[in-house]
């Protein structure tokens, strides 16, 4: 055989080779990707191929570390993480399913310090009345003791798809060292829609923008210093040019007591301004906010129902 043609067919046997190394290596177009979960509105995670990844899957990990489970920090919803939720179930009695439901994360986010020890440092706390703003619009958070400014700092803020929520809040859980996207320190907040933070970021350059899922993103260097001047149930209000009024208001089928979210946040807030003060702006609408919408019909000669209509909206401005 020619050399030239035992040359030609060596380098078509090389090509031919690569080729099919090459296609073997390629994932195939019906291989799933995984799914990627930043949300913070208490978000489902469950086993799956392949596995749930994000924030919300890093956080979940972060918590159960801290609570004693033996998990890796990974974003990876994998056998290890679900594993420590089934051990998490089975000690809390829930149904062992390895799936994390909204009343799985409200468990683990509890707040850990609803009877706090009575010690001098708490006692010294208490003399000081605490105060944090968050203005969204400005891109600032304000530390207030006793009505004074104490520091403000530069924040990120949520995107206009999943904004920050506006309201009265408290700190009610604190850790550190989280890592990843909640930087080295977090405060939470008792939003009751989802899970919310004052935290620090690894990505500085989004500080004083809107950039993020709907919490407080800090820079770390600045959330450290914030951290140990925080006790806990520190009252939180976050606002959009001092106040908490809704841009375009269009008011849901039914707000009762039992309703929660953004919107009963601003029905409290237009119930404050008129000087109806019987319950938080929280967004939770309880009993005392039950209560407070009766006092406002009756005052108003409005039928009393104690559950938000046409008129009582009309009437507190929220529509026209």
């Amino acid at each position: 055989m020619p050399r030239k043609l035992v040359f030609f067919l060596a380098i078509v046997l090389l090509m031919t080779s690569v080729g099919m190394s090459t296609a073997q290596a390629k994932p195939s177009d019906d291989d799933p990707s995984p799914i990627i979960i930043d949300r913070t509105d208490y978000p489902v995670l469950y086993p799956s191929t392949p596995n749930l990844q994000g924030e919300a899957v890093w956080m979940l990990q972060a918590r159960l570390q801290e609570l004693g489970y033996d998990v890796d920090r990974n974003g990876q919803y994998n056998a290890n993480t679900w594993g420590a939720v089934s051990m998490y179930q089975v000690a809390h009695g829930w149904e062992d399913n390895a799936t994390v439901t909204q009343p799985i994360w409200e468990s683990l986010l509890q707040s850990e310090q609803d009877e706090p020890c009575v010690t001098e440092q708490v006692q010294d706390e208490t003399t000081k009345k605490t105060l944090i703003e968050i203005d969204v619009a400005k891109l600032n958070l304000t530390l207030y003791e006793n009505d004074e400014v104490v520091v403000t700092y530069p924040v990120a803020v949520g995107k206009s798809s999943t904004p920050t929520p506006l309201g009265e809040w408290k700190i009610i859980h604190k850790s550190l060292n989280w890592g990843n996207g909640f930087g080295t320190r977090w405060m939470g907040l008792n939003v009751p829609w989802g899970i919310y933070g004052i935290h620090g970021t690894n990505k500085p350059g989004s500080i004083g923008s809107y950039a993020s899922h709907g919490c407080i993103r800090m820079f770390n260097r600045d959330v450290e210093k914030l951290y140990p001047l925080v006790p806990w149930g520190t009252k939180v209000r976050i606002v959009k040019n001092g106040q908490i009024v809704p841009e375009n208001f269009t008011p849901p089928a039914k707000m009762k007591k039992g309703s929660s979210g953004q919107k009963v946040v601003y029905v409290q807030s237009r119930l404050k301004e008129r000087g109806v003060v019987f319950d938080g702006v929280d967004g939770r609408f309880g009993p005392m906010t039950e209560f407070a919408v009766k006092y406002y019909q009756a005052w108003h000669c409005l039928p009393i129902s104690g559950e938000m209509d046409e008129a009582t909206y009309r009437s507190l401005g929220l529509i026209k």
